[in-house]
């Protein structure tokens, strides 16, 4: 293949010699004319037909100068949103998880939310582990957020005369999660200091109080049993439910809550392909460029999955402004609409009067240099012929 990805090289700087056309594909380009070259068979003069007519094309795909790019953006993304579901769906064929799709989603990605509804994770691994199912299943029990209650072989038992809280440890349970019980073992010490545990069996005093209020200790020996139940042994801050799942060539974990940083931290974990759906913690973790490509992939993932195209050049566009001062910045009063220069934009689009009334008390100055503000006092707007000034020499000479 390299020497025929070569080969239309060349062919396009003969034509760019011969016939002045100032061909600069991109490689992805020139990778699928050389896949077009051998699977049809062409002649190497079809093949030059070929690039003229696809560099006409890609000419016609270029915004022209003064075209509303932000407007078409605005509407191309906006109107299928309109015919975009409401619902949340479970997740790809996984039904233990949920995750929120549809127009919820799209307005959580524009509206830039901190805390989204459903974060998720998909983690997958390196070459050496990705068929290793013994190790994806310790790190997916590692990862995910396990309690007492998981490896208790029966229900906690209430001892009223005692006043303790009784619990027997299932150690099929155990080996069946890979946890280390003498981890569990100094888990369970280190939060309840008066604990005795002998083999499998964990007994519990409760705190006896000053009150004589035979009831005020029942509550209390319940609390205790309820913390008992719920004291986490294992699992990474922020990460609850796992599940694990073998598609054709390998086994990846998704799940319900996300740390992309301390994931990373792991040994076997791809750092490419290991992602999370909160636009936040990328931006965090990776750096802005990748907050912006994550914005691009979740709307265009959200759009696709409800059967919509849109092009992703208005997508690219509203990733760009939501990114371009280093932060990722919502498309709203609070972002991108709100911190416009001009006071008409800002008054046209929310808080009017607010707008007003602020822009008045600072003595501001609106130079109509936009879109909106050129509307509303009724002048030529600054795009496609507007933007164009034509003057006529009228003097004769």
């Amino acid at each position: 293949m390299e020497d025929v990805i070569i080969k239309v090289e060349e062919i396009i700087a003969q034509l760019n010699e011969e016939e002045n056309l100032d061909i600069d594909f991109p490689d992805s380009y020139i990778e699928d004319l050389a896949k077009s070259f051998v699977k049809r068979d062409l002649s190497d003069d079809e093949l030059r037909e070929l690039i003229r007519r696809l560099k006409a094309a890609y000419d016609r795909a270029h915004v022209e100068a003064g075209e509303a790019v932000g407007t078409v953006a605005a509407q191309s993304v906006g109107e299928p949103g309109t015919q975009m579901t409401m619902r949340t769906f479970h997740y790809a064929g996984v039904t233990e998880l949920n995750v929120t799709l549809g127009l919820p989603r799209l307005i959580e990605i524009v509206d830039a939310r901190k805390e989204i509804a459903t974060p998720t994770m998909d983690i997958y691994f390196d070459e050496e582990r990705r068929n290793d199912e013994e190790f994806v299943r310790t790190l997916a029990n590692q990862i995910g957020k396990s309690t007492i209650n998981d490896i208790l072989s029966d229900s906690i038992n209430l001892n009223y005369g005692t006043m303790e809280v009784e619990a027997d440890l299932d150690n099929k349970k155990i080996e069946e999660k890979r946890l280390d019980r003498e981890e569990i073992n100094s888990i369970i010490e280190k939060t309840f200091k008066k604990a005795t545990i002998t083999n499998n069996h964990i007994v519990i005093p409760s705190q006896k109080s000053d009150k004589s209020d035979s009831k005020f200790e029942i509550r209390e020996l319940r609390l205790l049993a309820d913390k008992v139940r719920d004291l986490q042994i294992s699992g990474i801050k922020g990460i609850g439910k796992v599940i694990i799942r073998k598609d054709d060539v390998e086994w990846i974990i998704h799940t319900e809550g996300s740390n992309l940083k301390e994931i990373l931290d792991m040994d076997g974990i791809d750092h490419v392909r290991t992602t999370t759906n909160n636009i936040h913690e990328i931006g965090e973790v990776l750096g802005i460029e990748a907050a912006r490509q994550s914005i691009i992939n979740e709307a265009q993932n959200t759009l696709s999955e409800q059967g919509l195209s849109v092009d992703v050049r208005h997508i690219m566009l509203v990733a760009d402004i939501m990114t371009s001062e280093g932060v990722v910045k919502s498309i709203g009063r609070h972002g991108i609409s709100g911190e416009k220069s001009s006071v008409l934009a800002r008054a046209a689009f929310e808080e009017t009067g607010k707008h007003l009334l602020n822009a008045s008390i600072r003595g501001e100055v609106d130079d109509l240099t936009g879109i909106i503000e050129n509307i509303i006092i009724g002048q030529p707007i600054p795009l496609g012929t507007g933007s164009v000034g034509v003057k006529m020499d009228y003097k004769n000479e």
